[in-house]
């Protein structure tokens, strides 16, 4: 069992108010947080916009709730994704979810965000979710909610992504400059990287 409880960061991309990108993601973040108290690791941390990377960075899982917008995730939430470092998300679990004003949609948490989040080298739970308007009143939504929400706190639990800190970290690809600038042992003195300079090789 986690001596520290665990921290959860919401990201939610919902913009209107009140927002049901942000409901489900709250609802979400409360579902985790009862079963984590269940299993002894209580307590969420959400974060403020301004600390939103170093809580990213320090949290031990992720809910990632995106409103959808043109049959894909909205560009803000896209593009704050896209700005982070690429080493920060390694193995975290994550929890996607979209919200969509037509069930059209529905595949957009699994089609267009997942990738993403493999791209980040992110732990997804197999449970995504959605919620179109008339998901909201339909107790499928609160089983999926409640399924996400568990697999969430065991891949918390697991400590996988620890492990991976802890025993694997040197053999990922990092880039130049990437795990908060720490990563720079790149051999600046290569050809390639004299012809990337404007310089000649050999």
């Amino acid at each position: 069992m986690n001596a520290e409880p665990f921290k959860v960061a919401v990201v939610s991309a919902g913009t209107s108010d009140p927002s049901s990108t942000r409901l489900l993601a709250d609802r979400t973040a409360e579902r985790a947080a009862a079963l984590a108290a269940r299993h002894g690791n209580s307590q969420l941390v959400t974060p403020k916009l301004q600390q939103a990377i170093t809580v990213l960075g320090e949290a031990d899982g992720i809910i990632a709730a995106a409103p959808v917008y043109k049959a894909g995730p909205s560009g803000l939430f896209t593009s704050f994704f896209g700005v982070l470092d690429n080493d920060l998300l390694i193995a975290k679990p994550v929890v996607l979810a979209a919200t969509a004003g037509t069930a059209r949609h529905a595949l957009v948490a699994d089609e267009a965000m997942r990738p993403m989040f493999a791209y980040l080298r992110t732990m997804t739970a197999p449970t995504s979710l959605f919620a179109a308007p008339e998901d909201w009143g339909d107790p499928a939504l609160a089983t999926r909610i409640d399924r996400a929400a568990l697999e969430l706190v065991l891949l918390m639990e697991s400590g996988f992504a620890q492990a991976i800190k802890d025993q694997s970290w040197a053999s990922y690809q990092h880039e130049y400059g990437s795990a908060g600038g720490t990563e720079t042992s790149i051999d600046l003195g290569t050809d390639l990287m004299r012809l990337a300079a404007g310089g000649s090789a050999g």
